[in-house]
């Protein structure tokens, strides 16, 4: 794998899958005076690359090609890349979130940072993953501002009316810097082959912008110079994260129009999709029209629906904490990360919108929710036996965990439980074999199917494997 200054790739994409076999894009990054990759060759027989994007003195290029069912993998620049390709019967799908740190997360040593990766790519080598899922917070942006006089003093401090070259040269300082992070995700030793092999599918989150996008107040968001960042922002989330352009969006994403960036794929007996809650947020919406036209939309065609909800769903009575924390003038500064939730005051008509589409779709079929965000694993249940909802939170792939006392608080107020659909009963409770309802250790999930039926392991940092949860 190149790994070398400005190298990055073969990156996987899931596009779909059809009678043909898998759809796949590959991307790579290299300085733009190299020259362009080969072709990717398969059974098919020979793709030549597409130049895709040129941004911060590198350019992008993406491979698109099928893999029949038959085939086991593709070969690029004289390395053999495999891919499980046989997506009926039984297969594997992986999830993580919060690839990183807020602070100073370029600088930690690799093998620290990227420890769970390796379990991770260890654990595919045993039993090969035929997708991975990205469930937010890919990359943590948050000191992306720093070093432009804009940006330096965001979100509190922004100009009111800055010039349009300053504006211009903000743009190309916001570019190298979400490069320079996601080089360092992509390129990463222990990570870069397992994402030439799995293809991904990705949500993005507010770190993926910045620490609480959507949930500051308008005035910086809605500023020329929170613009910016959002725009910058979302042309990497697609190109890093989808090897993709705004000329690939309706294809890709069922708003044609971009302004909500939600997805769904349909693989053999299963629906994926994921809302796009960053897109169109602010403080007192999680999504637009465009957002909600997608959800309520949607009919699931598998025997089951996973879900990516890139904040949890299924949580505790988060709007009671809101409440006393804003009471209290020094504990206001966590307002934001309150205010993110789909629990506050804010959202709950929101809240109570997407929880009745769920139930809607469990008419359908099962239903999980898989879901990041918080830095612990934990996992919920909603309803009665009969309209049963799985939530599943994944969340700190190379995030530092919390200390272990905030999350027995966080467990003992999770206690108290909540109900916004009468007779539908929200309930946090503790992973296979634990005894606390949160566990503050790095984590990432495996969804395993075998003879039709799905089951979920978490893999904990020092508790090891969980034992299998059933899901259907």
């Amino acid at each position: 794998m190149l790994q070398q200054s400005g190298f990055a790739g073969p990156i996987l994409h899931f596009r779909g899958c059809d009678a043909d076999g898998v759809h796949l894009a590959a991307i790579t990054v290299r300085p733009e005076a190299a020259p362009p990759p080969g072709a990717v060759t398969t059974g098919g027989g020979a793709v030549q690359p597409v130049l895709l994007a040129q941004v911060a003195g590198l350019s992008v290029w993406r491979h698109d090609f099928t893999l029949a069912e038959a085939e086991g993998g593709y070969a690029l620049d004289g390395r053999d890349h495999p891919v499980a390709t046989r997506l009926d019967g039984d297969i594997r799908i992986a999830f993580v979130s919060c690839n990183g740190e807020e602070n100073g997360d370029l600088d930690r040593e690799g093998a620290e940072r990227n420890l769970m990766w390796a379990r991770l790519r260890a654990d595919h080598a045993r039993a090969p993953f035929a997708l991975l899922l990205q469930g937010g917070d890919q990359i943590y942006a948050d000191e992306a501002t720093h070093g432009h006089s804009l940006s330096d003093g965001w979100p509190d401090r922004i100009p009111d009316d800055p010039a349009p070259a300053d504006l211009d040269g903000l743009t190309r300082h916001l570019e190298r810097r979400f490069v320079q992070r996601y080089l360092m995700v992509l390129a990463a030793e222990g990570c870069a082959d397992l994402f030439a092999s799995v293809p991904s599918l990705s949500v993005w989150d507010d770190h993926d912008i910045c620490d609480g996008w959507g949930s500051l107040p308008e005035s910086r968001t809605g500023s020329a110079v929170g613009q910016a960042l959002f725009s910058v922002a979302r042309r990497m989330y697609l190109l890093f994260q989808h090897g993709a352009t705004d000329a690939d969006v309706p294809a890709l994403f069922m708003d044609p129009t971009g302004r909500n960036l939600c997805w769904r794929r349909d693989l053999p007996g299963v629906t994926l999709f994921a809302p796009d809650l960053r897109s169109e947020r602010h403080r007192h919406r999680v999504m637009g029209d465009a957002g909600w036209q997608a959800v309520e939309s949607l009919r699931p065609a598998g025997d089951h629906v996973f879900m990516l909800s890139s904040v949890p769903l299924l949580g505790p009575r988060l709007s009671l904490a809101e409440t006393v924390l804003m009471a209290i003038p020094r504990m206001q500064h966590y307002e934001d990360d309150l205010r993110d939730q789909w629990q506050s005051h804010a959202h709950r008509d929101e809240w109570r919108r997407m929880l009745s589409q769920v139930l809607r779709m469990r008419k359908q079929a099962p239903v999980t929710i898989l879901s990041g965000e918080i830095h612990l694993a934990t996992r919920a249940e909603m309803g009665p036996e009969e309209t049963l909802i799985h939530q599943l939170v994944a969340s700190g792939i190379s995030h530092r965990a919390p200390p272990r006392g905030y999350a027995r608080a966080l467990g003992l107020f999770a206690g108290l439980g909540d109900a916004p659909l009468q007779g539908h009963p929200i309930r946090i409770k503790p992973l296979p074999g634990q005894k606390h309802r949160y566990v503050a250790e790095r984590n990432y999930l495996v969804l395993d199917r075998r003879a039709g039926r799905w089951q979920a392991v978490w893999h904990l940092e020092d508790s090891g494997l969980t034992p299998p949860l059933a899901l259907d």
